[in-house]
């Protein structure tokens, strides 16, 4: 089986067009020239593309399959060309990257500094949303990529691993929890907590944990950022939700307790998601390759 670019973008062209004298000329080619190449390309494929009729042509089935096909290798081979364009000339473009609460603090400033050190021509645009937000935003292409928790749903994008992201439950010393080796979150919600400001994606997403549990959290007051969490939670200000991270890089000696929730949305991961990885300008792979081998 034979066909080349120019026999699918003048199948193309027909097909819009109705008729192959249209498309012939669309294709800056003869008639004679467009009726041998379409001929041809159908006995090489072994079926009818096309239905030929006094009031013009249209697509058989097998052609409607065609023409689908012929679009997808049409539009990868711009993008092909696209990119080969930004090798030649330099990587050039801004990344639009939206990323939950704990990647942006925890994981993501060392990296994304590394990255645009290495790759002077590319910004990168980062927004924190919920996990659920980005998901919305990858669908209607309002962003390149997305770090999400596994929490949402992703039937319809592409994901792979970044990190696991277990979130932990903090209890200052002397509190009426201290001495419970597991707790769930629900068991927690009669009491005050340390939150993280509101438009956190953390925040947002702990209260509708709390919510489908059917109560509210009692946040008595909010820090800015997981290291203030820690240090209020430690001077008795309340319980605090804090990934496994921010434990780990924890640099003082603790006072307070550490316990995981049992849940199974706490147990989370996060995941790098796009609306299509192979369909992802240059610049914006080249990014997508860093986070993904780190």
């Amino acid at each position: 089986m034979h066909v080349d670019l120019i026999d699918l973008r003048l199948y193309l062209n027909v097909v819009q067009a109705g008729n192959i004298t249209a498309g012939a000329s669309v294709s800056h080619l003869s008639l004679a020239a467009a009726s041998a190449r379409i001929r041809a390309m159908e006995a090489s494929l072994g079926v009818e593309c096309l239905q030929r009729s006094r009031r013009g042509i249209s697509p058989t089935p097998a052609g409607q399959a065609l023409a689908q096909h012929a679009r997808l290798l049409l539009q990868q081979v711009e993008r092909m060309k696209h990119d080969m364009a930004e090798y030649a000339q330099g990587f050039k473009g801004q990344v639009r990257l939206l990323c939950n609460t704990t990647a942006l603090t925890e994981y993501l400033p060392e990296l994304l500094a590394d990255f645009v050190c290495q790759h002077p021509n590319i910004s990168i645009d980062q927004q924190e949303l919920t996990s659920l937000r980005i998901t919305h935003a990858l669908r209607q292409d309002a962003a390149d990529i997305g770090i999400i928790s596994n929490a949402v749903d992703t039937h319809d994008l592409q994901t792979l691993p970044f990190r696991d992201d277990p979130l932990m439950l903090v209890i200052p010393q002397g509190h009426a929890l201290i001495q419970h080796p597991t707790l769930t979150f629900t068991d927690t919600l009669s009491h005050d907590y340390v939150g993280l400001s509101q438009n956190s994606a953390l925040a947002v997403y702990l209260e509708e944990q709390a919510l489908r549990s059917g109560t509210r959290m009692q946040v008595r007051i909010r820090a800015e950022g997981f290291d203030s969490v820690l240090r209020m939670v430690a001077r008795g200000a309340g319980l605090g939700i804090v990934p496994n991270a921010t434990i780990e890089r924890w640099q003082t000696t603790p006072t307070f307790k550490v316990v995981p929730l049992s849940e199974p949305w706490a147990a989370r991961k996060l995941l790098l998601c796009a609306r299509s990885f192979d369909q992802l300008p240059a610049y914006a792979n080249a990014l997508l390759e860093a986070l993904s081998a780190d």
